[in-house]
């Protein structure tokens, strides 16, 4: 287990001295842990160059199995504790508009299939609750992305399970007096001289994108990360956001939400989970409860 500790620490990292001062070793105690698994596997776990070290698939496949090991572990001595009290512990982390509103519907399902279950919710962005899930600290998390892969911090490899839930479309939340507040649908190009205030960093960072592709440089007039405060500002007058579709309730007075013309910026929203963890009965009455909210949505 000290060399798989070892090679999840080279992986994190990306290099032998900064996984060695992560774990306090030396990094030539770091390279003898790596080498000795190398031995023990007859092939190459890492690709070692001038700019650090990379998994090989051999690797990443080892790197995977560790983090399943870990967080099985972890869970174990969970439930271990909660003997005393005959009771199953399920602790579950989400981001707060999904939080708020597909989680309670399902957790009110969970609990009535599985009454001895005792719940924990911890709120966190993907970023945070996905190490979360890896180190067997939350049995799964509601999570989101935008384009590319999930955001599983700077490992090379990961053993997590990524189940669908929804995609979640963004909209332009204007004043409900702006000339294209009663439009049908807007491109992001029409909006180029509009200034913004904005619910999260990663929508700003997603806007950025965007219009870039579209030719302009927003003018970003306030970040918040609270996409209710987001809106109380465009209903001030302050400039016009951009909202993921969940995040659009409770109603904001005096606003018009427009849908992005394609390609139509976008969450995707799912539950991800570790190892075994997905087949254990409370993990998957959530999962299915959560599918089933999400459906309703939609």
């Amino acid at each position: 287990m000290q060399r798989l500790r070892v090679l999840r620490a080279v992986a994190e990292h990306g290099s032998f001295s900064r996984a060695a001062a992560a774990l306090r070793l030396t990094p030539s105690a770091v390279s003898q842990h790596v080498a000795t698994l190398e031995r023990s596997l007859g092939t190459q776990v890492v690709a070692r160059s001038t700019r650090g070290v990379t998994l090989t698939q051999a690797g990443q496949i080892m790197v995977g199995a560790a983090e399943s090991v870990a967080a099985e572990l972890a869970h174990a001595k969970q439930q271990v504790d909660g003997l005393s009290a005959g009771r199953t512990q399920l602790t579950v982390a989400t981001f707060t508009s999904g939080g708020r509103l597909l989680l309670p519907g399902a957790l009110a399902r969970l609990t009535a299939a599985h009454p001895d279950t005792v719940l924990h919710v911890r709120e966190g962005e993907p970023e945070d609750s996905l190490p979360l899930v890896r180190q067997g600290a939350v049995d799964l998390a509601l999570a989101y992305h935008f384009d590319g892969p999930l955001p599983v911090g700077t490992l090379q490899s990961s053993s997590l399970k990524w189940t669908a839930l929804m995609k979640d479309p963004l909209h332009v939340v204007l004043p409900q007096g702006h000339p294209l507040a009663r439009r049908d649908a807007l491109d992001i190009a029409e909006l180029a001289t509009e200034p913004w205030v904005l619910g999260c960093r990663k929508t700003e960072a997603y806007l950025r994108r965007y219009s870039e592709r579209a030719g302009f440089t927003p003018e970003v007039r306030g970040t918040t990360t609270d996409y209710f405060f987001a809106r109380s500002l465009v209903a001030a007058g302050m400039g016009i956001s951009l909202i993921p579709s969940i995040a659009l309730a409770p109603a904001v007075p005096g606003l018009h939400n427009v849908p992005v013309k394609p390609p139509s910026p976008a969450r995707h929203i799912g539950v991800a989970t570790i190892g075994r963890r997905r087949d254990h009965p409370q993990v998957m009455t959530l999962i299915q409860a959560l599918h089933d909210q999400a459906a309703a949505l939609g």
